[in-house]
Protein backbone atom coordinates (compact mmCIF):
# COMPACT_ATOMS: atom_id res chain seq x y z
CA UNK A 1 0.00 0.00 0.00
CA UNK A 2 0.95 3.25 -0.82
CA UNK A 3 1.19 6.52 1.28
CA UNK A 4 -0.23 9.72 -0.03
CA UNK A 5 2.23 12.39 -0.73
CA UNK A 6 1.68 15.56 0.76
CA UNK A 7 3.33 18.41 -0.93
CA UNK A 8 3.44 20.44 2.05
CA UNK A 9 4.78 17.76 4.72
CA UNK A 10 8.89 17.99 5.04
CA UNK A 11 11.00 15.21 7.24
CA UNK A 12 14.16 17.33 8.02
CA UNK A 13 17.22 16.10 7.88
CA UNK A 14 19.75 14.35 10.45
CA UNK A 15 21.46 17.03 11.39
CA UNK A 16 18.73 19.21 12.22
CA UNK A 17 19.80 20.55 15.78
CA UNK A 18 16.49 21.62 17.85
CA UNK A 19 16.86 25.04 19.92
CA UNK A 20 14.33 27.04 22.12
CA UNK A 21 12.72 22.96 22.53
CA UNK A 22 9.52 23.65 24.40
CA UNK A 23 8.28 19.83 23.31
CA UNK A 24 6.52 18.87 26.94
CA UNK A 25 4.12 21.24 28.24
CA UNK A 26 2.33 23.99 26.04
CA UNK A 27 3.72 27.46 26.29
CA UNK A 28 1.94 31.35 25.82
CA UNK A 29 3.83 33.62 23.96
CA UNK A 30 2.30 37.28 24.28
CA UNK A 31 -0.68 35.71 26.50
CA UNK A 32 -1.69 33.49 23.14
CA UNK A 33 -3.16 30.03 23.15
CA UNK A 34 -0.30 27.97 24.89
CA UNK A 35 1.39 26.12 22.04
CA UNK A 36 4.22 23.62 21.82
CA UNK A 37 7.25 24.92 19.64
CA UNK A 38 11.23 23.85 18.90
CA UNK A 39 13.22 26.15 16.47
CA UNK A 40 14.65 23.68 13.91
CA UNK A 41 18.31 25.07 12.83
CA UNK A 42 19.11 23.69 9.63
CA UNK A 43 22.82 23.59 8.37
CA UNK A 44 22.73 25.54 4.92
CA UNK A 45 24.72 22.18 3.27
CA UNK A 46 21.66 20.51 4.30
CA UNK A 47 20.34 21.27 0.33
CA UNK A 48 18.42 18.86 0.59
CA UNK A 49 15.89 19.98 3.36
CA UNK A 50 16.26 23.61 2.28
CA UNK A 51 15.04 22.73 -1.33
CA UNK A 52 12.07 20.13 0.02
CA UNK A 53 10.70 23.25 2.48
CA UNK A 54 10.89 26.05 0.10
CA UNK A 55 8.46 23.46 -2.22
CA UNK A 56 6.49 22.91 0.56
CA UNK A 57 5.93 26.42 1.33
CA UNK A 58 5.32 26.84 -2.33
CA UNK A 59 2.91 24.39 -2.13
CA UNK A 60 1.23 25.74 0.93
CA UNK A 61 0.66 29.23 -0.94
CA UNK A 62 -0.74 27.56 -3.78
CA UNK A 63 -3.25 25.65 -1.79
CA UNK A 64 -4.13 28.67 0.67
CA UNK A 65 -4.64 30.86 -2.69
CA UNK A 66 -8.06 31.67 -1.38
CA UNK A 67 -7.13 31.96 2.37
CA UNK A 68 -4.34 34.27 1.34
CA UNK A 69 -6.69 36.58 -1.40
CA UNK A 70 -8.58 36.90 1.46
CA UNK A 71 -11.27 39.95 0.71
CA UNK A 72 -8.44 41.46 -1.42
CA UNK A 73 -8.62 41.63 -5.27
CA UNK A 74 -5.62 39.63 -6.06
CA UNK A 75 -3.27 37.00 -4.21
CA UNK A 76 -0.51 38.56 -2.50
CA UNK A 77 3.31 37.31 -4.36
CA UNK A 78 4.78 34.96 -2.01
CA UNK A 79 7.98 37.06 -1.57
CA UNK A 80 5.57 39.26 0.02
CA UNK A 81 4.51 37.63 2.12
CA UNK A 82 5.90 35.99 5.86
CA UNK A 83 6.97 32.74 4.84
CA UNK A 84 9.28 30.85 8.13
CA UNK A 85 12.05 29.63 6.35
CA UNK A 86 14.89 32.39 7.87
CA UNK A 87 18.09 33.25 7.49
CA UNK A 88 20.46 32.40 10.71
CA UNK A 89 23.32 34.66 9.49
CA UNK A 90 21.58 37.33 9.30
CA UNK A 91 18.88 37.52 11.85
CA UNK A 92 20.92 35.91 14.68
CA UNK A 93 24.84 37.20 13.72
CA UNK A 94 25.82 36.99 17.55
CA UNK A 95 24.26 33.46 18.28
CA UNK A 96 26.75 30.17 16.76
CA UNK A 97 24.34 28.09 17.10
CA UNK A 98 22.53 29.40 13.72
CA UNK A 99 26.36 30.43 12.06
CA UNK A 100 26.22 28.90 8.82
CA UNK A 101 22.09 27.73 8.99
CA UNK A 102 18.52 28.59 8.01
CA UNK A 103 16.14 28.25 10.70
CA UNK A 104 12.50 27.61 11.23
CA UNK A 105 10.22 28.14 14.19
CA UNK A 106 7.44 25.19 13.94
CA UNK A 107 4.86 25.30 16.74
CA UNK A 108 1.38 23.36 17.30
CA UNK A 109 -1.78 23.47 19.65
CA UNK A 110 -1.16 19.43 20.21
CA UNK A 111 1.62 17.69 21.76
CA UNK A 112 4.26 16.39 19.13
CA UNK A 113 5.23 13.21 19.14
CA UNK A 114 9.11 12.15 20.48
CA UNK A 115 11.02 9.19 19.52
CA UNK A 116 14.53 7.97 19.17
CA UNK A 117 16.34 6.54 16.75
CA UNK A 118 14.74 2.97 16.75
CA UNK A 119 11.42 4.86 16.89
CA UNK A 120 10.67 4.13 20.70
CA UNK A 121 9.08 6.84 22.40
CA UNK A 122 10.96 8.93 24.46
CA UNK A 123 9.56 9.43 28.40
CA UNK A 124 11.95 10.84 29.65
CA UNK A 125 12.33 14.77 29.89
CA UNK A 126 15.85 15.21 29.91
CA UNK A 127 16.50 13.49 26.79
CA UNK A 128 14.97 16.00 24.46
CA UNK A 129 16.67 19.35 25.39
CA UNK A 130 17.93 22.08 23.61
CA UNK A 131 20.86 21.28 21.54
CA UNK A 132 20.14 18.25 20.31
CA UNK A 133 20.14 16.67 17.05
CA UNK A 134 17.60 15.10 15.25
CA UNK A 135 14.89 14.74 12.44
CA UNK A 136 10.97 16.75 12.68
CA UNK A 137 7.63 16.22 10.60
CA UNK A 138 6.74 19.63 9.65
CA UNK A 139 3.48 20.97 8.10
CA UNK A 140 3.26 24.20 5.85
CA UNK A 141 -0.10 26.55 5.81
CA UNK A 142 -1.28 29.76 4.73
CA UNK A 143 -2.82 31.77 7.13
CA UNK A 144 -4.58 35.16 7.03
CA UNK A 145 -5.61 36.80 10.14
CA UNK A 146 -5.76 40.74 11.19
CA UNK A 147 -4.41 41.83 8.42
CA UNK A 148 -1.39 39.39 8.32
CA UNK A 149 -0.83 37.07 5.62
CA UNK A 150 1.57 34.32 5.19
CA UNK A 151 2.74 30.79 5.04
CA UNK A 152 3.17 29.35 9.09
CA UNK A 153 5.00 25.83 10.14
CA UNK A 154 3.44 23.45 12.01
CA UNK A 155 5.21 20.51 13.89
CA UNK A 156 4.04 17.41 13.80
CA UNK A 157 6.86 14.63 15.62
CA UNK A 158 10.54 14.76 16.23
CA UNK A 159 12.91 12.02 16.23
CA UNK A 160 15.94 12.23 18.07
CA UNK A 161 19.33 11.23 16.42
CA UNK A 162 22.18 11.97 18.66
CA UNK A 163 23.14 14.33 22.01
CA UNK A 164 24.32 17.60 21.42
CA UNK A 165 25.60 20.39 23.14
CA UNK A 166 23.33 21.86 25.21
CA UNK A 167 21.96 25.48 24.02
CA UNK A 168 21.64 28.17 26.48
CA UNK A 169 23.69 29.60 29.65
CA UNK A 170 22.97 27.69 32.24
CA UNK A 171 24.72 25.65 33.36
CA UNK A 172 24.67 21.35 34.68
CA UNK A 173 25.25 21.42 38.67
CA UNK A 174 28.49 18.84 37.75
CA UNK A 175 30.00 21.69 35.91
CA UNK A 176 29.63 24.00 38.84
CA UNK A 177 30.51 21.78 41.67
CA UNK A 178 33.17 19.31 41.99
CA UNK A 179 33.28 15.67 43.82
CA UNK A 180 35.44 16.58 46.87
CA UNK A 181 35.51 15.35 50.14
CA UNK A 182 34.23 17.65 52.52
CA UNK A 183 34.74 21.23 52.03
CA UNK A 184 35.64 23.99 54.19
CA UNK A 185 32.56 25.93 53.00
CA UNK A 186 31.08 25.13 56.57
CA UNK A 187 33.75 26.91 59.03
Amino acid sequence: MSRIENPMKVITGKDTRWSYANVWEAKSINNGEPRFSVSLIIPKDDVKTVERIKAAIKAAYKEGSGKLKGSSKSIPALSTIKTPLRDGDAERPDDPAYANAWFINANSANAPGIVDKDCNPIIERSEVYSGVYGRASISFYAYNSNGNRGVACGLNNLQKLRDGEPLGSKASAESDFTAEEEDDFLD
